[in-house]
C-alpha cells in the first residue's frame, strides 16, 4: 500500500489547513451495506430503484416504499464502521488538534461516519434513521425494531416518511450552504468511494479546484474525475485511508 499512495498526497494532507472529504456508497459497501442498486434483490428484485425512491412512488404506494426503507434501516443496524470510517475520524481529530478545519460531506444515509467518531458531518442525502411526518413536520430518529404499521404514523395522525432525499427532490438547504462554505475555503479535497456522477456532489471537485485546492480521489475503479484530480488512488478506502493517515500524522 505504501507504494500505492503518492508521497505528494501524504505531504498535502500533512500541510492541509482546511480539508473537505466527500464520501459515497463505496465507503459503506466495505462495511457490508449494498449500494442502492445492489439492494434490489430477493423480494425487491423485480423493482427498479426509481420506482421506490421518488415522492411519486411514495404517493402511489406508501406502504411498499416504507417497507423497503424500513428493511434497509434494519439492515444498516447490523453493520459497523470499517477501517476507512475510523481513519476519517482520526484524520479530522489530527487536523483539528493542530488548528485546522475539517468537513465531511457524505452521500450516505447510514450514519456510520458518526458511529466511527466523525464530528463535522454534513449529510447531503439525509438519514435513513430519521423519519419525518408529512403533516406536522416532526422528525424523530428510529433505532428500534420494525414499525407496527406501514407507513408509520406520527402522534398527530399524519404519515411519516424516511428522512432521505429522493430522486427529484432538492438537497437540504442547510447541507448545501454548509458544503459551499467548506468548499470555498478548503486547500485540500478528497473524493472517496463515489462515482462522481450524481449532482450536485459531482461538481464539488470542480468547485474545490476553482478555489485553488489540491484534489485527491480514492476509489476502487477509475471515475469521471480520475483524470482531472491531482492524485487518483485506486483501492479500497478501508485500506488506503488508514495507511495515509498513519503516514501523514506519524512520520
Amino acid at each position: 500500500m505504501r507504494d500505492t499512495i503518492p508521497s505528494g498526497v501524504v505531504e498535502a494532507l500533512r500541510r492541509a489547513k482546511s480539508l473537505v472529504v466527500l464520501t459515497g456508497a463505496g465507503v459503506s459497501a466495505e462495511s457490508g451495506i449494498p449500494t442502492f442498486r445492489d439492494a434490489m434483490e430477493g423480494l425487491w428484485a423485480e423493482y427498479d430503484p426509481m420506482e421506490l425512491a421518488t415522492p411519486q412512488a411514495f404517493a402511489r404506494n406508501p406502504e411498499m416504499v416504507s417497507r423497503w426503507y424500513d428493511e434497509r434501516r434494519r439492515d444498516c443496524a447490523l453493520v459497523k464502521p470499517n477501517p476507512g470510517h475510523y481513519a476519517l475520524a482520526r484524520m479530522e481529530q489530527c487536523l483539528v488538534e493542530k488548528g485546522g478545519e475539517f468537513a465531511l460531506l457524505t452521500q450516505n444515509v447510514d450514519r456510520l461516519h458518526q458511529a466511527a467518531g466523525s464530528r463535522n458531518v454534513i449529510e447531503l442525502h439525509g438519514s435513513i434513521w430519521e423519519w419525518r411526518c408529512r403533516r406536522c413536520g416532526m422528525s424523530r430518529e428510529e433505532r428500534g425494531g420494525t414499525f407496527g404499521q406501514y407507513p408509520p404514523r406520527c402522534e398527530c395522525g399524519g404519515i411519516r416518511r424516511p428522512g432521505v432525499v429522493w430522486f427529484g427532490e432538492q438537497l437540504p438547504p442547510k447541507a448545501v450552504r454548509d458544503s459551499e462554505l467548506a468548499l470555498g475555503t478548503c486547500d485540500l479535497f478528497f473524493s472517496v468511494g463515489t462515482s462522481a456522477v450524481v449532482q450536485p456532489a459531482a461538481s464539488f471537485v470542480h468547485v474545490a479546484r476553482g478555489h485553488g485546492a489540491k484534489t485527491v480521489e480514492i476509489n476502487r475503479e477509475a471515475t469521471a474525475i480520475s483524470k482531472i484530480v491531482d492524485w487518483s488512488i485506486l483501492g479500497k478506502s478501508g485500506e488506503v485511508l488508514p495507511e495515509l493517515v498513519d503516514r501523514a500524522f506519524k512520520e
